[in-house]
């Protein structure tokens, strides 16, 4: 079920107005469902744009249209507009978006992966880098990859120690030791280069 409050109501029938006519309501879909990266999309659609598998919410003067592979995921939405001085602001809070954290009986790479997913990835972005994992051992030794702007960086070691390490080692109960298998001598555009 989700719950579209009564100024989210109005503030799409105010949108949907400034259409001219051509678009019959307001389509909501997932990006990434079940990743950290996920979000959701809204958009204006005609006829044409419907592939009739919609799970529709019928409001006042229009409908909502949710994409039926992201239903699972908007499963207790709360869509909420929060008018201010200077126009407002949409919430949409979707507690199944991203997915769930691993329970205690997921893989130790279910949890691994999680953790890069929701936690390391988004710090290593910040300066256009990026970690996959390669292996875990069977003696929890994980065994990474850098990409991007980690590939080659001067600061490599301190991210891996100081930041990647420590935080698999504190989230993720198994890992014994976190390796990187990346030829860092090869790194085209590191975000520092090394001396």
């Amino acid at each position: 079920m989700i719950e579209l409050s009564a100024a989210a109501q109005t503030h799409f029938r105010r949108l949907l107005q400034t259409q001219g006519g051509d678009a019959v309501g307001i389509r909501l879909s997932a990006l990434n469902p079940g990743t950290p990266a996920a979000d959701a999309r809204l958009e204006f659609c005609e006829p044409v744009d419907l592939l009739g598998d919609e799970w529709i919410i019928d409001c006042d003067g229009f409908s909502v249209y949710v994409e039926a592979r992201s239903v699972p995921f908007f499963d207790g939405a709360d869509i909420d507009y929060v008018p201010s001085a200077t126009g407002g602001q949409l919430n949409i809070r979707a507690p199944r978006m991203k997915g769930s954290v691993p329970g205690a009986d997921a893989s130790l790479v279910e949890r691994v992966r999680y953790v890069l997913d929701a936690d390391i990835n988004p710090q290593v972005a910040s300066h256009g880098g990026r970690v996959s994992l390669e292996e875990v051992t069977a003696q929890g030794v994980v065994v990474l990859r850098f990409g991007g702007g980690c590939h080659g960086c001067g600061m490599v070691d301190v991210t891996l120690k100081q930041g990647v390490e420590k935080t698999l080692l504190e989230k993720v109960p198994g890992v014994t030791a976190v390796r990187d298998a990346t030829d860092h001598a090869s790194g085209q555009t590191p975000y520092y280069k090394t001396a």
